[in-house]
């Protein structure tokens, strides 16, 4: 079975992560939520209250196929070397990297990405990455996943999923969501 780490912070951008937690674990992915603080509970950006599976710290020693990074005003709390660790990790053992929104400016910083790589993120972001940035909903290359913003969450999670699971299973949870954005 797949496996995804998604970590939570405070001001994570709702859509985005309920939106991944929920496709994934619908396309049948193991999904831990991991908070990078001692408490558990992690407010999102709109006042939603969710309860993470473990501590990050914890979470982060186990083996996952994706480390999936919602975006969000909180994303600046991302930027710390426990995710970026995390995230060169990832990188090291081949194995894929996903941010969103302002997410993919977190990949930046951690080093992850080749300097020939395509990115997508918020449009205010822009400025803070490293190279051009498509105006995609979501890019794909080498290993690295990133969506554009909020409204791009269903597809973002989407491709993330036929990433790890295949096209069959991405086509199936999309059915059963009655859209087609895949």
């Amino acid at each position: 079975m797949a496996k995804a780490l998604i970590p939570l912070v405070e001001g994570f951008e709702d859509i985005e992560a309920v939106t991944v937690i929920d496709v994934l674990r619908r396309g049948g992915v193991e999904v831990v939520t991991a908070s990078l603080t001692d408490e558990l509970a992690v407010r999102s950006s709109h006042g939603i209250t969710m309860t993470a599976d473990a501590a990050f710290d914890v979470a982060a020693e186990e083996d996952f196929d994706v480390v999936v990074l919602p975006g969000g005003p909180g994303t600046d709390r991302l930027k710390v070397e426990p995710v970026f660790a995390r995230l060169r990790r990832q990188k090291e053992d081949g194995k894929l990297i996903a941010a969103i929104c302002a997410a993919p400016t977190v990949l930046v910083e951690a080093g992850v990405l080749d300097p020939e790589q395509h990115v997508t993120c918020y449009p205010s972001c822009i400025m803070d990455l490293d190279r051009p940035c498509a105006s995609a909903p979501v890019v794909e290359d080498g290993g690295v996943i990133t969506g554009q913003a909020p409204g791009a969450a269903l597809l973002f999670a989407l491709v993330v999923l036929k990433a790890l699971m295949g096209e069959g299973v991405a086509r199936k949870v999309a059915r059963g969501l009655v859209t087609d954005v895949l």
